[in-house]
C-alpha cells in the first residue's frame, strides 16, 4: 500500500510537532510505502534539515508556509471573474452567521439551525474547491490571494446583511490582517502536488494534523478520489483559539479567523473517511466542530516504553526512590502552573517537613519561558529560605530546578526514579506525556483534572481540581505517608501504560485502519491502454499486494472539465410549511 503522509511543521524535519510519532509510525509499518508531503513553518526549520529516513520512504516533497514568492501568474479577465466569485463565496461563508430559529424541523428530523449550518458548510466547501480548480487551471493563486480584489471581497462579506456582529466592525487594517492570514493558510492550493504522479498516485492520504496539514488531503480527495485519514493528537482549532486569546488582535480579526478555521476544520471532518483523535478530550472537541461520531476512532499516542523498563521493573516499593521527594517533569511555562505547585509544596512542608521538591525541565522557547522560570525561582527562594541541619552546615533550599543531562539527572528515567511521587499541576493540558512516562516507571502520581489526565490515569493515581494548592498538597501528603498505597498505584499505572500507550499498540491500530479504509473506499483510478482508451477491469484484485502485478498506466479520476467554474450559490432552506 502506498501512503501519502501529510505533515505541517513536523516530520521529516529535525524539529517540530509530531516528529517522533510520525517516525515511529513509518518505521513500524515497513510493509507499506510512504510518500511524505511536508509543509514547513520557518526558515530555521528548513535549515535544520531532516532526520534520517527509513527505506520505506520513497519520496519527500516539501513546501514552505512561512514564505511564498509571487508565482508570476497573470490572470485573464475570465480567471479574475472566477476568482472574484469563488473568493467572494468563501468570504461570505466565513462571515455568515448560521440562522438559529426556534428549533423547528425542516425535514427528516433536521432542525432549521442544523440545516443552516449545513448550507454554510456547503458554500465554504464549494468555494474552496472552486479556488483549487482555478489554481490548477491557471498555475497558482498566490498573487490573486494577495490582491486588492481579495480584500474588497472580504470587506463586502463583512458588510453584508447577516454577517457576524464582530465582522461588521472590521476596519481596513483588520481586513488586511485577515486576508494575509487566509492567503497563508490557502497556499497549499497553489502547489503542484495533486497530479497523477503526486498525491493522485497514492492509495491513502494520512494527515498528521488538521488545518493546513489536511488541506492537501482534501484536494487529493477532490481531484483523484484518494481517501483521507486525519489524526489529531492536539486539535488544531483548539490550538488556534488558545493562541488567538493571547494575541493582541482586534475582536473583528479574532472572530473572522476563528470562523475561517472553524469552517476549514468542519470541511476536513466532513470529507475524511476516518478521524483518529488521540484521546477523549480531543474527540469531544472534534464532535463539537462537526465530526460525525461514526467516523471517530480513538488511537492513543505510542511511546517508547523500553527506556523506562529498568526503573519500572524495580519500582516495587523497596526503597529505591527517595520516599520524601516529589518530582515534577516537563516544559516550564505558565500553562504548567508551577506557581500553584510551589504554594502547594509550602502546605506539604507543614505536614511533612523533610519533603523535597525537584522541578526537572527546561523553560519554553522565547523570553516568556525564561521570564517565567526566573519568577518561579524567585518565589521558591521567598517561600523556602535555605535550610541547614546544624549551625556549621551549609544551607540548602528544599526546591531544586534541574535539567535533563545534568550530573544529578543524567536521563529522563532517572528523573522519575529520583522521587516517590510524580506531580502534574497544569491548568491547560492535552495528552499528558509526562504522566505516561511516570506510569511506565511505576510511579504513583498526583495530577490536576485537565485535558486527558483522567482518561490516561484511569484510577491509578490521585486527581485534584486545577488551581487548588490545598487539594494538591493533601493528595501529595496522603501518598507520602502511605508507601504501600504508592506501590499499589505505581504497579497498576505501569500495567495500564504498557497495555494502552506503547508504540506497538499504536502501529497495530493504524495498520488495521489503513486496510479498513482502502478496502471500503479505494482510490478511484481510470486505467487506460497505450492508445489512451479506458481499459475496463484493468486493476486486478491483487493490486494492493506488493509486487509488479500489472504494467497498466493509471490515470487519477478528477473532476470533469465541464464542472470547472464558479461555485453555485447555496440558498437557505425554507422553514417547515412554506414552499410548494
Amino acid at each position: 500500500m502506498r501512503i501519502g503522509l501529510l505533515t505541517e511543521g513536523g516530520y521529516p524535519y529535525v524539529s517540530g510537532d509530531a516528529r517522533l510519532w510520525c517516525d515511529r509510525l513509518v518505521r513500524g509499518l515497513g510493509q507499506h510505502e510512504f510518500d511524505i508531503y511536508a509543509l514547513s513553518r520557518s526558515e530555521r526549520q528548513e535549515d535544520e534539515g531532516w532526520i534520517p529516513l527509513p527505506p520505506q520512504v520513497s519520496r519527500v516533497r516539501t513546501a514552505p508556509l512561512w514564505t511564498a514568492e509571487n508565482d508570476g501568474v497573470v490572470h485573464g479577465r475570465r480567471a479574475r471573474r472566477r476568482f472574484a466569485e469563488c473568493f467572494g463565496e468563501l468570504a461570505a461563508a466565513v462571515c455568515a452567521t448560521p440562522v438559529v430559529l426556534d428549533g423547528s424541523e425542516v425535514s427528516g428530523g433536521v432542525t432549521a439551525s442544523e440545516a443552516s449550518r449545513g448550507v454554510v458548510a456547503d458554500r465554504f466547501g464549494s468555494a474552496l474547491y472552486g479556488l483549487a480548480e482555478l489554481a490548477r487551471d491557471e498555475g497558482g493563486l498566490v498573487g490573486a490571494l494577495r490582491s486588492e480584489g481579495a480584500v474588497r471581497a472580504l470587506e463586502r462579506a463583512c458588510r453584508a446583511p447577516g454577517a457576524l456582529r464582530a465582522a461588521r466592525t472590521a476596519r481596513v487594517p483588520d481586513l488586511l490582517s485577515v486576508a494575509a492570514h487566509v492567503e497563508r493558510a490557502l497556499r497549499p492550493l497553489s502547489l503542484d502536488w495533486y497530479e497523477d504522479d503526486g498525491l493522485g498516485s497514492v492509495d491513502l492520504c494520512h494527515a498528521a494534523a488538521g488545518g493546513e496539514a489536511a488541506l492537501p488531503g482534501l484536494l487529493a480527495l477532490h481531484f483523484a478520489g484518494v481517501p483521507l485519514l486525519v489524526t489529531e493528537y492536539g486539535v488544531q482549532l483548539r490550538a488556534h483559539y488558545l493562541a488567538s486569546s493571547a494575541a493582541e488582535e482586534s475582536p473583528a480579526v479574532r472572530a473572522l479567523l476563528a470562523a475561517f478555521h472553524g469552517a476549514l476544520a468542519a470541511e476536513v471532518y466532513r470529507r475524511a473517511a476516518l478521524i483518529t483523535p488521540g484521546n477523549t478530550h480531543a474527540r469531544r472537541w472534534q464532535e463539537r466542530c462537526g465530526a460525525e461520531r461514526a467516523k471517530l476512532r480513538t488511537v492513543y499516542p505510542g511511546m517508547e516504553a523500553a527506556r523506562f523498563a529498568e526503573v519500572g521493573e524495580r519500582a516495587d516499593g523497596s526503597g529505591c526512590a527517595d520516599p520524601d521527594t516529589l518530582v515534577w517533569v516537563g516544559r516550564i511555562e505558565p500553562a504548567k502552573d508551577l506557581i500553584s505547585l510551589l504554594h502547594s509544596f509550602a502546605e506539604v512542608r507543614k505536614e511533612a517537613p523533610k519533603t523535597r521538591l525537584r522541578i526537572v525541565g527546561a523553560p519554553a522557547d522565547g523570553p516568556e519561558g525564561a521570564l517565567y522560570l526566573a519568577h518561579c525561582k524567585a518565589l521558591a527562594a521567598q517561600l523556602f529560605p535555605d535550610e541547614a541541619e546544624g549551625v556549621h552546615a551549609v544551607g540548602d533550599n528544599p526546591v531544586s530546578f534541574e535539567e535533563i543531562g545534568s550530573p544529578e539527572v543524567p536521563s529522563l528515567a532517572e528523573a522519575y526514579a529520583s522521587g516517590a511521587v510524580v506531580v502534574l499541576s497544569s491548568v491547560v493540558e492535552g495528552f499528558p506525556i509526562s504522566l505516561v512516562e511516570a506510569m511506565f516507571c511505576g510511579r504513583a502520581t498526583v495530577s490536576t483534572d485537565v485535558g486527558a489526565v483522567v482518561e490516561v490515569i484511569g484510577g491509578t493515581g490521585l486527581v485534584v481540581p486545577p488551581r487548588n494548592p490545598r487539594a494538591l498538597a493533601e493528595a501529595c501528603v496522603a501518598l507520602l505517608r502511605d508507601p504501600e498505597r504508592r506501590a499499589r498505584l505505581g504497579a497498576a499505572a505501569r500495567a495500564r501504560a504498557l497495555e494502552l500507550f506503547t508504540v506497538e499498540q499504536n502501529i497495530t491500530a493504524f495498520h488495521g485502519i489503513y486496510l479498513e479504509i482502502v478496502s471500503r473506499s479505494p482510490a478511484r483510478r481510470l486505467v487506460v491502454d497505450d492508445a489512451g482508451d479506458p481499459l475496463p477491469f484493468g486493476v486486478p484484485a491483487e493490486a494492493h499486494v506488493p509486487g509488479r502485478w500489472t504494467e497498466a498506466r493509471l490515470m487519477a479520476m478528477g473532476r470533469p472539465r465541464w464542472a470547472a467554474g464558479a461555485p453555485v450559490r447555496a440558498t437557505a432552506p425554507l422553514p417547515a410549511g412554506e414552499g410548494a
